[in-house]
């Protein structure tokens, strides 16, 4: 079986997000399984590679080059800027042409590649299932929605710059704008998203962001497959990034000593970290309204992390209030984050909506115990613990509410102050395993399932 693996990033050639993760890392694992993988992203800034192919977009020869298993559609004009959707001052503004040449682009170079399906990712991706249709291709399209808040919703008036006829594809348009997401769900054969609870969860009108009825349209084609973890990367017992490597608590300490003395933190007071996006996604509202309320409750708090510049700004504030008890690094840092990890003793996440998620799935493998929303993948892959029956690998609470997250803490504080049963919890944690060769698996039967009903 040969698949192409399409995205706007993918590790380590262009990294924004979690996509870049996936995109990197899934390959490998497939390869594993018998599936042979070759992905395609633009090629960006800083991007080298070895010449391949010359092919023919929009009348304009464009060259392809290639590392490994990696190919790159070149255009200097599109790609060869500082950022790969933007800048400072925001997206590019000519981002549809940008995507929607690249989609074209991919498009040629399937053709005739011997592909048996195209596995597409997030909107930057979704007219390329079109063209393909549109070419009267026989190649099976599989259609990744990471993020359903971002969608590539664009003026009608660039619909001259997708090369199509307006009459024949106006399912594309959703209130009169182009919206390159919608046709990846339409003219895809299958829709997968990046957890089970969030295949569910953007069918109804609160997390749908407008697609909700299209989507549950498609509802019998639509399937969750949880990401993985790389644990080659994500692994205490061989991460160069922390203090001490360790296997148990007794390591796990050791971390911790050092990540209050680096920030300046009170070390005896439990820890809670975060490694996050500061945005209101990721429940940066709540959090706030709960400064004091951690504070009260006798807990320290280290984050990690770039966003919105008001959240960031009342973050701050906090932490020249409460300098020996929160600490704000307002930047990207991995040492640092892996440290946080390394040295948390809990590891918050109060997400208005969490397609899957990943500081989960690492926290639990650092033995740093998940205070989590109960939505998206969370939901999926952290367990309420029972004090009773010892069942749980961490904590949920499910109103979107400074009230809910604090009653939330408070019970794992609970837990934390009785040695014993917190011990059974991160037992529990350590039996967790996402690693990307389940997700694989998964992925590989859906692909067999597509092509059987073909």
């Amino acid at each position: 079986m040969k698949v192409a693996l399409v995205a706007a990033e993918a590790v380590p050639y262009a990294k924004v997000g979690g996509l870049a993760d996936v995109v990197g890392t899934l390959p490998r694992y497939l390869n594993k399984e018998g599936v042979e993988v070759k992905v395609f992203i633009p090629r960006y800034k800083g991007i080298k590679g070895r010449y391949h192919t010359t092919i023919r977009v929009n009348n304009k020869s464009v060259k392809i080059y290639y590392a490994g298993n990696y190919y790159f559609v070149n255009h200097p004009f599109y790609y060869q800027r500082a950022g790969i959707y933007g800048e400072k001052k925001g997206d590019y503004n000519d981002n549809c042409e940008r995507f929607s040449f690249f989609c074209r682009a991919v498009s040629k170079l399937v053709l005739g590649g011997g592909y048996d399906i195209v596995h597409c990712n997030d909107w930057h991706t979704g007219l390329l299932p079109l063209y393909l249709r549109q070419a009267g291709a026989n190649i099976k399209t599989v259609f990744t929605i990471h993020n359903l808040g971002y969608q590539g919703i664009f003026p009608v008036d660039k619909i001259d710059a997708l090369g199509l006829d307006i009459r024949k594809y106006k399912s594309i348009l959703h209130h009169n704008k182009i919206n390159f997401l919608k046709a990846g769900i339409i003219y895809s054969d299958i829709i997968t998203t990046v957890s089970e609870n969030y295949a569910w969860e953007i069918q109804s009108e609160k997390f749908g962001f407008g697609l909700n009825e299209i989507l549950t349209s498609r509802r019998s084609r639509l399937y969750g497959i949880i990401n993985g973890i790389d644990y080659q990367e994500w692994n205490p017992e061989k991460d160069k990034f922390i203090y001490r490597k360790f296997r148990g608590l007794k390591g796990k300490h050791a971390n911790k000593n050092y990540l209050c003395k680096k920030s300046g933190l009170e070390k005896k007071r439990p820890l809670i970290g975060m490694v996050s996006r500061i945005t209101g996604q990721k429940g940066f509202d709540i959090l706030l309204e709960s400064m004091q309320g951690i504070i009260k409750l006798g807990c320290n708090l280290i984050l990690v992390g770039m966003g919105d510049k008001n959240y960031c700004s009342e973050l701050k504030r906090y932490c020249r209030l409460f300098p020996s008890r929160i600490s704000v690094n307002l930047k990207f840092d991995n040492r640092l984050a892996h440290q946080i990890y390394a040295g948390s003793d809990f590891f918050l996440m109060p997400s208005y909506y969490e397609p899957c998620g990943l500081g989960q799935m690492i926290a639990l493998k650092y033995l740093s115990i998940p205070v989590v929303r109960k939505t998206g993948g969370l939901a999926d892959t952290v367990h309420q613990y029972n004090p009773m029956s010892g069942s749980g690998n961490g904590f949920l609470f499910k109103k979107y509410s400074s009230r809910a997250l604090l009653n939330c803490l408070n019970r794992a504080l609970r837990v934390y102050q009785n040695p014993k049963k917190f011990i059974n919890v991160i037992q529990n944690a350590m039996k967790a395993d996402f690693s990307w060769s389940k997700s694989a698996q998964k992925y590989k039967a859906l692909y067999n399932m597509v092509l059987k009903n073909s």
